[in-house]
């Protein structure tokens, strides 16, 4: 079975796109969500997370993503040790994803499947694109977040002109249909 990374900058419409593949029968697993669940969820993490920023790190059992945020966004370092936590935690889980499906290919949505060397367990790589100024419009209505805070998110990923030239395939989601007929192309050459 092939597994395919689905990759895009943050505002991108990489989840967008991927639900247009999951319409078509693919399977997706989506790295972010997953994460999300298992931040909470292991005990591994935890442990980990708490000892790496300190007990503030959860309320009430859950991982104070506010708190989380503001220590490693403007903190490289600090975040490339927070992703050695979590990164090969969400691998497994992957992997044990994988091993139950059926389909042709399957769908790896990753926002930073190239930061996190994710791509390297990835057959074939399709990278989101869409412009700075909508990427930043997108983001800002989604989250309800500054401007400022949406470059700094941006300035935590590659950008796109790195991830072309390690990409299989470029899907510019400017337009729904126009995405859609893109997605509808890659699908039946990965089929």
């Amino acid at each position: 079975m092939k597994i395919i990374g689905l990759t895009g900058g943050i505002g991108s419409g990489k989840t967008t796109v991927a639900k247009m593949f999951a319409e078509l029968g693919i399977p997706v697993y989506n790295s972010d969500v997953e994460a999300k669940i298992l931040t909470n969820t292991s005990e591994a993490i935890r442990k980990e997370l708490i000892l790496l920023l300190g007990d503030e790190t959860y309320k009430n059992g859950k991982l104070d993503r506010k708190f989380l945020a503001d220590k490693i966004f403007n903190d490289k370092v600090l975040l490339q040790k927070v992703n050695a936590i979590i990164h090969p935690k969400v691998g497994e889980h992957f992997k044990n994803w994988v091993a139950n499906q059926t389909a042709p290919y399957v769908i790896k949505e990753a926002a930073i499947l190239f930061e996190s060397g994710s791509n390297v367990q990835c057959d074939l790589v399709i990278l989101v694109t869409a412009s700075k100024k909508e990427r930043i419009r997108r983001v800002m209505d989604r989250d309800q977040v500054s401007k400022t805070e949406v470059e700094a998110r941006m300035n935590n990923q590659w950008n796109d002109s790195e991830k072309i030239k390690l990409s299989n395939f470029v899907i510019q989601n400017e337009t729904l249909p126009e995405t859609k007929m893109q997605v509808e192309t890659i699908h039946s050459q990965l089929i």
